[in-house]
């Protein structure tokens, strides 16, 4: 360990009330932002941890800080998910934990603004990563009979986003993935869930800090998104979209009166 830098100790007594000692963790979009603070804390909870990004400067400062492993990845190309998870097999001997996290902003609409470049970009990152990465690391989580993935949705993801509806879009995916995902790999005991924070401290809100500040709107510690994630990945539950939102105790969204074929009732 580098002198001076934060480390992440191994220390049992982490949020969701277990230890994930001898467990390993992928953790995409683990340079900075949520994925930073997250893969501290799966370390801190006794996880090791392989951090994965583009950004190779960030990413290696961050796997030495878990006394992990660093691996370059493109979340948008399936071959290279696919080569992220060999990596972790090959330096561990498995995975337990999958959070996969990268994301971006679209930086375009639907209408004269509209950049087909930025469009592919976003919906590559940002649903094509999480699907790429659950079919990467399926076989490798069936392997050690069972697991859990951690998808970073948004609040986005629940809520109408004018400012960016494309975002609104792939992020609504993701719900609806883990929503679905959840049950459907229940029988194989692999869990399924999405985290759905609202502006937290990550380079995605960047462009927006100034607005965020002139309206008073407070900006979520990323050590907020990580604590939620250790409780998802330490506790029991499948096919739950946790928001988290300032001042508030995150918690599962509860997806009320949605009707259902023969249910009057919704279900």
């Amino acid at each position: 360990m580098t002198a001076g830098k934060e480390t992440a100790a191994p220390n049992p007594e982490q949020p969701g009330g277990a230890s994930l000692q001898g467990k390993v963790a992928i953790v995409t979009g683990g340079a900075g932002g949520l994925g930073r603070a997250t893969a501290l804390a799966l370390a801190k909870a006794g996880a090791r941890v392989v951090v994965a990004d583009l950004d190779a400067a960030g990413g290696r400062e961050v796997a030495e800080m878990v006394d992990g492993h660093f691996r370059a990845c493109d979340v948008s190309d399936l071959d290279a998910n696919r080569a992220l998870v060999a990596f972790t097999q090959e330096r561990y001997g498995g995975v337990d934990i999958a959070l996969l996290n990268a994301g971006v902003t679209t930086g375009c609409g639907v209408g004269e603004d509209f950049d087909l470049a930025r469009y592919r970009r976003a919906m590559g990152v940002n649903l094509d990563g999480v699907v790429f990465g659950t079919h990467a690391v399926l076989p490798a989580l069936r392997a050690r009979g069972g697991g859990v993935i951690v998808a970073t949705a948004s609040l986005a993801g629940l809520a109408a986003v004018p400012l960016d509806p494309l975002y609104a879009a792939n992020k609504h995916a993701v719900v609806g993935l883990a929503r679905s995902l959840g049950p459907a790999l229940a029988p194989e005991n692999v869990r399924f869930n999405a985290v759905c924070p609202g502006f937290a401290e990550s380079r995605i809100i960047d462009p927006l800090r100034d607005m965020l500040s002139q309206q008073g709107t407070p900006v979520i510690p990323a050590q907020a998104v990580a604590d939620t994630v250790l409780r998802i990945v330490t506790g029991d539950g499948t096919g739950e979209c946790w928001f988290i939102q300032p001042d508030r105790e995150p918690e599962p969204f509860r997806f009320r009166n949605v009707p259902g074929p023969g249910r009057p009732g919704g279900v």
